[in-house]
């Protein structure tokens, strides 16, 4: 049997035969659906169970049809509202987006497949026209009125802004028009010159700074419901008759009446349209439907979830509801829209499935787990791979990252095995085991091609997947930082290098030289304006000096900027001379330098349930680096919530505490002790660690045991508030200090710990 016949499913039969895939195990049913997509001259509408299974089989499909075929970018996620039954609020901004992209591309494509959540498919939605028929393709030379655009774009939905950032914004000055297209990656710059579009150009909305020009580009609406005069009539008349129009202020029927839109407006979207339509509708009849996962179950759920939502929030005179068979489509609905399409039902619950082909043998990857508390953490997995290798078998190892890929490789290689790094599946070597990066999530075993898939997430156990909205970003410079005037917005005061303080008024273009370009305009006191080139946003810098409204505007042309630098500067140089001699005597002083033992720190950092961000791998590497110079250690790690800061700690907590020596947490508050001892108790659970906290939770006969056993090297971590730097807290082998949030502790208390 050739490989591609082993990886061929069985095509489905006829519509209204359903055909139920048996017996694949693992990540293999998106090997099976990537292989009918290929199998299948037109369109593939995959309904999965929950909106999880929807994104995970977005990104396994993806992988396995490979991103070279021609309809790679039409396997598309139709993704869910995330919004329960009747909320109060909206959808995010770049949800909706992605959902105007998708409706729109779907007429259009011919080949691929179509990924949606049975929650999804429950709603009824705009009719097919819709999408398209509000569309605007603006081309560069094009002829058109600036003035009649923005009055389309707000009539379109979208908000008028001082500054891009989102979907669905636009603003507008002078020659200029920057608008962010919903369905777009990027936003764009329109400059006109009279009513002509002169240039159309991708920016960045980070540094604003623009790209190559393009020709054109296609505008989508802002909703998935028109916000004419004629759709807001529509509305209140349909309004009228469901329900008794409101006369207060804060109804729906009011904000809407004003061209305003309230939070959760998408739960009245039918009111907007004379029909709606199913996503059935946006797919041609020779569709072939796969069900993934137990359907009716989640529609009997669902259902449920919905008139007991309905029930609950009806009463309400402001915000009256929609019955839910005008919002969502009944189950039998659901299950005639079936029927019209080819069927294979795949993951189905034992219980449930019929008798039916299966598309390729596949067996349970089991017994690789690693076992960190035992000496060889990864023995079950050099078993299995010398049987696999010792069978002429071939075998792939899949790590969700460049930097994981990296950590497995360094393992395999310990455990005796050659290693290749590969792209994919076709690349996969015999008698060594090949690395690749892929977003695949379960193991699975094919033993007709003899090709073993092991992936890290069975390997080191769960892994947490980012948010779809989060792009994990490219490390930005200091200079990159400076340039960013994405948070500023017009009036805000900033600092220019050599002319002090003034505020920024946003972005201006003027001829320089016959050549146009575009300028930072900064007003000063008395109404003077600076014009900065964008080549040169590295002399300012964001106003920190206090409340911003009061900010002292220098006066351009004046001496008083200047003066204050020279007295900023003297200041400065006491501070340092301070600053050089306590340095310099820690620097005279030798430091402990560390021994890391690799295999031991692999195995707790494999313990942390997320994949490193970029930004935290750079801090973690710098703290590790610190740590093995014969000097006095001192690191500021510094990151806004949620950046990871905790984990890079006790990583550097661990590296101490496996070489013998002891680590002391400082934080500013009691909770905040509290919270972090928790946290390093759950984190260091599976070693041989004790972590203590010294806290007003804590008696004083307990208080008085843990500071003996610190004196005596039985508490490996102990944290606490600045209460551990009283003369009475005396550590064994105290090797590394810990200041959190150090901003909240006094310069005295600081002297204390470097002096």
């Amino acid at each position: 049997m050739t490989k591609a016949s082993v990886l061929r499913p069985p095509f489905p039969p006829a519509a209204n035969k359903d055909l139920t895939w048996q017996e694949l195990h693992g990540s293999a049913p998106a090997l099976a659906i990537a292989k009918l997509i290929d199998a299948t001259p037109g369109r593939v509408l995959i309904v999965t169970a929950d909106a999880n299974q929807a994104y995970r089989l977005e990104q396994e499909i993806k992988y396995f049809a490979g991103e070279h075929t021609e309809y790679h970018d039409d396997i598309t996620l139709f993704p869910d509202w995330e919004t329960l039954p009747y909320d109060s609020f909206s959808p995010h901004q770049d949800i909706i987006s992605d959902r105007l992209r998708v409706l729109a591309r779907l007429p259009e494509a011919k080949r691929g497949a179509l990924i949606v959540s049975i929650n999804t498919l429950l709603h009824r939605i705009a009719p097919t026209s819709f999408v398209q028929g509000q569309a605007l393709q603006i081309e560069k030379g094009q002829q058109l009125d600036s003035l009649k655009l923005r009055q389309q774009l707000e009539n379109a939905g979208y908000r008028h802004v001082n500054q891009v950032m989102e979907h669905g914004e636009f603003s507008a000055r002078g020659s200029i028009l920057d608008l962010y297209p919903m369905g777009s990656q990027t936003p764009y710059r329109l400059d006109f010159f009279d009513d002509e579009v002169d240039s159309i150009r991708p920016f960045d909305p980070e540094t604003q700074l623009s790209k190559d020009p393009i020709e054109g580009i296609n505008l989508l609406p802002a909703h998935e419901f028109p916000l004419t005069k004629t759709a807001i009539e529509r509305f209140r008349a349909n309004y009228r008759e469901h329900f008794e129009a409101s006369t207060e202020r804060e109804s729906v029927y009011q904000q809407v009446s004003k061209g305003q839109l309230p939070g959760g407006i998408e739960y009245y979207l039918p009111l907007f349209f004379e029909e709606t339509a199913s996503l059935f509708d946006y797919l041609p009849d020779d569709t072939v439907l796969v069900t993934f996962g137990n359907i009716q179950a989640s529609l009997e759920r669902l259902w449920q979830d919905i008139n007991h939502r309905y029930d609950q929030r009806q009463f309400d005179p402001l915000r009256p509801l929609l019955h839910p068979n005008e919002l969502f489509l009944p189950v039998d609905n659901i299950h005639a829209g079936f029927k019209q399409y080819r069927r294979v039902r795949a993951n189905v619950p034992a219980e449930m499935a019929q008798p039916g082909p299966t598309p390729f043998l596949t067996e349970a990857v089991t017994e690789i787990a690693a076992d960190h508390q035992q000496k060889q953490p990864f023995a079950k997995l050099k078993t299995k791979l010398e049987q696999a290798l010792a069978n002429n078998d071939k075998v792939l190892l899949s790590a969700e990252s460049a930097g994981r890929r990296e950590a497995l490789r360094e393992i395999v290689s310990k455990l005796g095995f050659p290693v290749t790094l590969c792209s994919g599946l076709e690349e996969c070597p015999t008698k060594q085991v090949g690395l690749i990066i892929s977003p695949i999530i379960n193991s699975f075993y094919l033993p007709d091609a003899k090709l073993w898939f092991i992936t890290e997430t069975e390997l080191f156990g769960n892994r947490v997947v980012q948010s779809r909205r989060r792009q994990q970003k490219a490390t930005v410079s200091a200079d990159t930082l400076i340039r960013n005037l994405a948070e500023l917005q017009a009036g805000q005061p900033v600092v220019h290098l050599d002319h002090g303080v003034g505020r920024y008024q946003g972005l201006t273009t003027l001829d320089a030289g016959n050549v146009t370009t575009e300028f930072v305009t900064i007003e000063y006191a008395g109404g003077a304006k600076l014009y900065v080139p964008v080549a040169n946003l590295n002399v300012l810098s964001r106003y920190s000096g206090g409340e911003e409204s009061h900010a002292p505007l220098n006066k351009l042309g004046n001496d008083s900027w200047e003066k204050a630098k020279k007295r900023a500067a003297e200041k400065v140089r006491d501070v340092a001379a301070e600053l050089l001699d306590i340095y310099a005597r820690r620097e005279a002083k030798p430091g402990y330098a560390f021994n890391i033992n690799e295999e031991d720190y692999q195995r707790f950092a494999a313990g942390f349930p997320f994949e490193e961000t970029i930004d935290q791998q750079a801090a973690i590497d710098a703290v590790k680096q610190d740590m093995q110079q014969p000097r006095a250690m001192d690191r500021l790690v510094c990151g806004d919530v949620g950046f990871g800061k905790t984990e890079v700690a006790m990583r550097a907590a661990f590296i101490a505490v496996n070489e013998g020596k002891q680590v002391m947490v400082l934080v500013p508050t009691t909770l905040l002790a509290q919270q972090h001892y928790e946290n390093f108790s759950d984190r260091f659970a599976d070693q041989a660690i004790r972590v203590e906290v010294l806290s007003r939770f804590k008696t004083a006969k307990q208080s008085k045991g843990i500071l003996e056993d610190l004196s005596n090297g039985k508490v490996d971590i102990v944290i606490g508030t600045h209460k551990l730097l009283q003369d009475n807290v005396k550590c064994h082998d105290l090797g590394l200090l810990i200041v959190d949030e150090e901003h909240r502790f006094g310069v005295r208390q600081k002297d204390t710990i470097k002096r």
